[in-house]
């Protein structure tokens, strides 16, 4: 199982990046909001969180042929493999209605905006209501991703700001406060390592300290 890839990447199409590790070159199927990510890296070395597949029917006489899929972080890649598992989506359908960041995609799962859903390329409202109905509780990890293009999301490390959610509901937060607290901690500024940094900030900022 492939889970990373790691290379230089030499060309980029609206479905296709194609990454270099020399002696080979490799295909990763992306969606249109990583595009736009790896857009703006030029030829460098990129780094994608992968799921490896095999695409075919054979039992319709086909052939199945190997595919990675990449993502610009883990939390992505699950949210991903989550959307795939509901029924009538599928990993070509997923793709297609990947166009904004996961944090704004999750958020409308959550509050079950079945109408903002079915504006996804490919999602229409019978499949938002099932996208609804089996993901909304799953989202409040994915509800609080950072956005990849602002400094904040640079800077933050996979796991900091889930972790910092699950302390602040140990501490008596509901979820909808917890991630209030976050994202205007982040909107605030500053170097957050770990957890532990980030709570401090919130409740600086909270009590004006």
């Amino acid at each position: 199982m492939i889970t990373k890839i790691t290379g230089k990447l030499v060309s980029l199409s609206d479905e296709v990046a194609t990454l270099s590790i020399p002696p080979m070159e490799y295909q990763v199927l992306i969606a249109e909001y990583t595009r736009r990510h790896l857009q703006s890296h030029g030829k460098k070395d990129v780094v994608l969180h992968t799921i490896h597949y095999l695409d075919g029917n054979v039992t319709s006489g086909g052939r199945l042929t190997p595919r990675l899929v990449g993502f610009l972080s883990t939390p992505e890649r699950d949210f991903f493999e989550l959307f795939c598992s509901v029924d009538g989506v599928g990993v070509k359908k997923a793709l297609r209605a990947m166009t904004q960041p996961v944090q704004d995609t999750a958020i409308m799962i959550e509050q079950q905006d079945a109408k903002g859903l079915s504006g996804l390329p490919g999602i229409g409202p019978a499949t938002a209501e099932r996208i609804i109905a089996k993901l909304r509780r799953r989202m409040p990890k994915f509800a609080l991703l950072v956005r990849r293009d602002t400094p904040a999301g640079e800077q933050l490390k996979d796991g900091v700001v889930e972790d910092t959610f699950q302390a602040l509901q140990a501490l008596g937060h509901a979820e909808s406060d917890a991630r209030q607290l976050i994202e205007q901690a982040i909107a605030a500024g500053g170097k957050f390592k770990d957890t532990e940094t980030l709570i401090q900030a919130i409740y600086k900022k909270q009590f004006g300290g």
